[in-house]
């Protein structure tokens, strides 16, 4: 945005010159100088024109790069957010399922449980534990694929 500021400085002063020097002239009456500040008068209008170009090409460039990123922020976001709802879901799960083999654990220990109920509900807290690794593992690798393209931009 200096860049943007400092250009529209510049062709405000190169205006004012080329004012001058046209009032100068006006008042002065030289012939041959007229033709001459006329020309730079145009080569500064040119001049203007290519810079008021480039700022407007800059400006649009910066706005949509600005609109992409955030684009690419709020994808994250929501991606990030119904992640960690998933894993939430998934913790609750094995929590009540380690508070029900503990209970199971204690019956049988007290010899009210069959054993291959223990073992069922135990390969189910495996299952779960198993199926949590594979949640988290695919969400880090699902943000870092998210993550890889923008960092190679920056």
């Amino acid at each position: 945005m200096d860049d943007i500021s400092e250009f529209q400085r510049r062709i405000v002063a190169a205006l004012d010159r080329a004012g001058q020097a046209l009032d100068q002239l006006g008042s002065g009456g030289g012939g041959g100088g007229s033709e001459e500040l006329a020309a730079e008068l145009e080569a500064e209008r040119v001049a203007n024109r290519q810079l008021e170009e480039r700022v407007r090409a800059i400006k649009e460039k910066q706005e949509t790069t600005v609109a992409r990123l955030e684009d690419q922020v709020s994808d994250l976001r929501d991606a990030l957010g119904a992640r960690d709802a998933e894993v939430q879901r998934m913790r609750k799960v094995n929590d009540a399922l380690r508070e029900t083999n503990a209970s199971l654990r204690d019956a049988n220990a007290q010899g009210l449980a069959e054993p291959e109920l223990v073992n069922a509900a135990m390969l189910s807290e495996l299952d779960a534990l198993r199926a949590q690794r594979a949640a988290e593992r695919a969400e880090i690798e699902e943000i870092l694929a998210t993550l890889e393209p923008v960092l190679k931009e920056a």
